[in-house]
């Protein structure tokens, strides 16, 4: 019976803002890496993948934080790939506080198989058709959902990054966690540094890659019980490559 990714992480200084409190961005390279590592436990891994050139890439993300761990504390990772319907691959992440079992944070994503050499969608029925690499429980039922801009939205261009060295990852493309320090670097900092952020979701649109521009659109609005509600939007030459919803 295959068994769930399960990890027990002492955060470091360099992964926490200024109040000592996790990053949102260090979560998510928490279960990238876990993902990387569950993903080689069952077979499907990275080297596994690239022998038939075919590669993983994350479509769409669901994070709920309970409460963001500080600096120095021991938390538990855990995570699992849970099924999968047509091109989309399941997987859910919760993290514990490691001594008081609190659930801190809970995640679900959608992953699709791209080729890596035409970059189009793959079948993968290697996996699909072989339950005996997932485990069906759900930390969130629902599946990460589609995001777009309100309709009544006029979302302002609050800045532009220009993609270099560090934002790219070893498929060519801009590492899905640099969306989020984006978005996050987007939205002010009397937000960010004063407000818990208690939900995010993303959707990753279309690649992007060395040398091009991507241009911040943000639109803020009121949520129930006192909530800000932030989408961030990333274009490149008019086009959709992420959207981003975080509610503070």
């Amino acid at each position: 019976m295959v068994e769930k990714y399960n990890a027990v992480k002492r955060i470091p200084s360099f992964d926490v803002d200024m109040s000592s409190t996790l990053k949102p961005a260090s979560f998510l390279n928490y279960a990238q890496e876990a993902a990387n590592i569950h993903a080689d436990y069952i077979g499907v891994g990275f080297d596994s993948m690239h022998v038939t050139r075919k590669g993983w890439v994350l479509a769409r993300m669901h994070v709920i934080f309970h409460r963001l761990p500080k600096w120095r504390d021991h938390i538990n990772v855990q995570s699992w790939h849970k099924g999968a319907a047509g091109f989309q691959f399941f997987r859910d992440f919760v993290v514990f506080d490691n001594e008081s079992r609190e659930q801190l944070i809970s995640a679900t994503t959608s992953w699709l198989v791209i080729d890596i050499d035409t970059r189009r969608l793959s079948k993968f029925p290697e996996l699909v058709e072989n339950n005996e690499k997932c485990i069906k429980e759900d930390v969130i039922a629902e599946q990460a959902p589609k995001i777009t801009m309100p309709k009544d939205a006029n979302p302002e261009c609050v800045a532009v990054r220009n993609v270099t060295y560090s934002d790219l990852d070893m498929m060519g493309h801009v590492n899905n966690v640099k969306y989020t320090e984006w978005a996050m670097n987007a939205i002010e900092l009397d937000v960010t540094t004063t407000r818990h952020l208690k939900e995010l979701t993303i959707n990753f649109n279309n690649e992007v890659k060395a040398g091009d521009s991507v241009e911040l659109y943000r639109h803020m609005e009121n949520g129930e019980d006192g909530t800000l509600v932030y989408y961030i939007e990333g274009r490149v030459d008019g086009k959709s490559s992420f959207i981003e919803k975080l509610i503070f």
